[in-house]
């Protein structure tokens, strides 16, 4: 039997946190761990480790692209893959988080089937249903 696999989706909108819980519940067999900002990502991350991280750009206090470099400068969390999901596909952004070694991206709106494909991308082994 395979493990489940462990997500934490970060989003400052509950409903979209919501959406890709469903996404990821419905299509695959996954722990789902949420997180409304990236402070509180970080107090998730240290009590729980995760196969993968799935986060908003845009976030009040503590935005997407800042919880990435944190991630990847904490010895422990440093190779977690790092899925960044943004409304906006800004060459600026996408470079500015190729530097800080993002793992894939997904722009908003996206399906389940994309969502499902990104997580192959960076998980190898990880399928839905």
């Amino acid at each position: 039997m395979e493990r489940q696999l462990k997500v934490l989706v970060v989003d400052d909108s509950k409903v979209m946190r919501g959406i890709i819980r469903k996404m990821l519940c419905m299509k695959g067999d996954a722990e789902v761990l949420e997180a409304a900002g990236g402070r509180q990502a970080l107090d998730v991350l240290a009590k729980s480790p995760v196969d993968c991280i799935i986060s908003d750009w845009n976030m009040p206090g503590m935005k997407g692209i800042d919880l990435l470099r944190r991630v990847r400068g904490d010895g422990v969390l440093a190779e977690t893959p790092f899925v960044m999901v943004t409304a906006e596909s800004l060459a600026s952004n996408l470079a500015e988080a190729d530097e800080a070694r993002v793992s894939s991206y997904l722009t908003k709106p996206f399906t389940a089937e994309e969502l499902w494909r990104t997580l192959r991308g960076v998980l190898p082994g990880a399928a839905p249903k």
